[in-house]
């Protein structure tokens, strides 16, 4: 079976990720782009990772999309964020971005990346002063959102290849 890793990544978080795992499965790499979708009907199994932001999957839509065109394809999707991957999280993240029936068609995966505000762009640097203030408007943080606040000052990645194992055994059963 022919397997691609696509990614878009705003930090570099993501694309260490989407690097491994191609590395690993020995499978295609590339960062994604629209005119992508075609080339993506040669691949039996479509791994897309995208960064999180404001719940958000950066650059999902290209697949959620096309999940059509795609339904004959093993679709794996992770997500990369600062915050630790506990339960409830995973599930906020799948839900707010997947329909129950989207849900049915991928296989979703969370793994935690890290933060460096100055490797963000104009924009997400704006939408990350709010989400700052926000939080620092709050009397009672919670030891995460310490946590972030310290993490605009000082970056940090919480990357581990050993997090993507689960991900690796769930693709190589698939052949």
């Amino acid at each position: 079976m022919k397997t691609v890793v696509v990614y878009k990544s705003i930090s570099g978080f993501t694309k260490k990720y989407a690097e491994w795992i191609a590395q690993e499965l020995r499978a295609d790499l590339s960062e994604i782009k629209k005119s992508d979708i075609e080339i993506l009907h040669k691949y039996d199994n479509i791994i897309y990772g995208g960064s999180l932001h404001a719940a958000g999957i950066s650059g999902i839509n290209i697949i959620k999309n096309n999940l059509k065109k795609l339904r004959d394809k093993n679709i794996i999707i992770f997500t990369t964020g600062a915050s630790p991957p506990k339960e409830n999280t995973i599930s906020e993240v799948r839900d707010n971005n997947f329909s129950v029936e989207e849900q049915k068609q991928i296989k979703f995966y969370y793994f935690r990346g890290g933060f460096d505000f100055s490797k963000l762009n104009f924009i997400n640097k704006i939408l990350m002063t709010l989400f700052k203030w926000k939080i620092q408007l709050k009397r009672d943080k919670t030891s995460d959102e310490k946590g972030m606040l310290a993490a605009y000052s000082k970056p940090v990645d919480f990357t581990k290849k050993e997090n993507i194992k689960e991900l690796l055994e769930y693709v190589r059963l698939l052949k």
